[in-house]
């Protein structure tokens, strides 16, 4: 069977950046690996799943050039408390994107902000029943 096992976000300065999402989103790193990929050379730090079935969220690093940035990639995050999480990302060197906003016809609070490397982040707290817009 398969299932979504992984996000890897490609950044350009590989420890800054995984301060940046320990301290911000509480990740702890499971691994680091040293590889290439068709004779390219990559570092990249692997974090533990936060959940029973959550995915893996991994930053890579190509050695031969600066990492893409911008919003080429949103990351998503669930939290108990999305003002705590917009402080903490403010305060370990992200930016204030979209201050939070209540979105009661969809059951969650929602705010947006950046990584050090101006990776967009959507903040997500649940706070009532979730009522995702239909195609």
């Amino acid at each position: 069977m398969d299932h979504f096992g992984f996000t890897k976000l490609i950044v350009d300065d590989l420890e800054a950046t995984a301060t940046f999402y320990k301290t911000v989103c509480r990740l702890t790193e499971l691994a680091r690996v040293s590889a290439a990929v068709n004779d390219r050379k990559i570092d990249e730090i692997l974090f533990n799943p936060t959940g029973q079935g959550a995915a893996t969220f991994v930053l890579w690093k190509w050695l031969d050039r600066a990492g893409a940035t911008g919003d080429s990639v949103i990351l998503g995050f669930q939290t108990e408390d999305v003002d705590a999480f917009v402080e903490r990302a403010t305060g370990a060197g992200g930016a204030l994107v979209q201050a939070a906003t209540d979105m009661p016809e969809h059951g969650v609070r929602v705010a947006f902000v950046t990584d050090p490397e101006d990776n967009l982040i959507e903040v997500v707290q649940v706070t009532g029943a979730w009522n995702p817009p239909v195609a």
